[in-house]
């Protein structure tokens, strides 16, 4: 089995809760709060945990809401190694109101980063041991990190490994100017990227083709929602159509569909099969409340029925 790394370099603690109604000007009072880590490769990588494949979780840890993640992921049993910074570790919180299913989420921006950490994170990976399979990259760029970090963490990687990029907008086409292997983004991301409306399966085609001509991504991965997930390489082009289920929550849909992607490469499945264990994944995510990820008896059971 190829081994696995990701990197979040501004991770969350997410706090989830409920509420009756949402009434503005009104005091409101909700459930017992849900604390949750998260961040997109953290997020991944509790993903990747889940359908029992290694892989170790590099982010930024500072202040009390890092030191709280930090024990999240402990309890959790996930491999992790954490980045020290001065600045706090990000909050974020999502409000269900139960009477319409409605979900509020509020992400904040998280802390600055100053050099000298960009600078350990780049070192971080620098240091990653020769043979490394995959490095997942996911998520935000914190603030201070240039738009292309990204493809700097790309370049930094060991040779021979294959880069896993999701982010989006400035992020994103920073860092496709480094060598990487895969990106996902969504529709909108994908016509932010283009600077083109995208209207249907022959335009996300194009657009990715285009990409891969011109960047040197080799896999592009566009994340349809419920109606599952477009691929797209030099040669090929799949439509993967989601099974129907109840959703309960979109939070952690698309991680989860990176989990998925990646568990299926790291165990050297056919790209094919790869995506389609990613679309079971982030299917299996809609199902779970709050901030929760997908569990894998669902992923395994929506995957034999696709």
């Amino acid at each position: 089995m190829a081994t696995v790394v990701t990197l979040t370099l501004n991770p969350a603690l997410d706090m989830s809760t409920a509420v009756d109604h949402v009434v503005v000007n009104r005091k409101l009072r909700c459930d017992t709060r849900t604390f949750d880590p998260g961040g997109g490769g953290i997020n991944v990588a509790r993903v990747l945990h889940e359908l029992e494949v290694p892989a170790l979780a590099l982010w930024t840890r500072g202040g009390p809401s890092g030191t709280r993640l930090e024990a999240l992921l402990d309890e959790a049993g996930i491999e992790h190694r954490a980045i020290p910074i001065e600045r706090e570790t990000r909050d974020a919180v999502m409000v269900v109101e139960r009477s319409s299913g409605n979900q509020y989420r509020f992400n904040f921006p998280g802390p600055r980063l100053s050099e000298g950490e960009l600078e350990a994170c780049l070192e971080h990976v620098t240091n990653l041991d020769e043979g490394l399979g995959y490095l997942v990259l996911s998520g935000s760029l914190p603030l201070g990190a240039p738009n292309d970090f990204y493809a700097q963490l790309a370049r930094a990687a060991p040779e021979g490994c294959k880069v896993i990029l999701d982010t989006s907008d400035a992020a994103l086409h920073g860092g496709l100017e480094g060598p990487i292997y895969m990106i996902k983004p969504n529709v909108g991301e994908l016509s932010r990227l283009a600077g083109q409306e995208i209207e249907g399966e022959p335009d996300i085609r194009d657009v990715a083709r285009s990409f891969i001509e011109q960047s040197g991504v080799e896999v592009v991965v566009t994340s349809l929602g419920p109606a599952g997930a477009s691929a797209t390489t030099a040669d090929d082009h799949w439509h993967v159509i989601a099974p129907s289920v109840q959703m309960r929550s979109a939070v952690g849909a698309g991680d989860s569909m990176v989990g998925g992607i990646v568990a299926g490469l790291a165990r050297e499945w056919s790209l094919y099969d790869a995506i389609r264990l990613g679309v079971a994944a982030g299917t299996a995510a809609v199902k779970t409340e709050g901030t929760q990820l997908c569990r894998r008896a669902d992923v395994e059971r929506l995957f034999d029925a696709m």
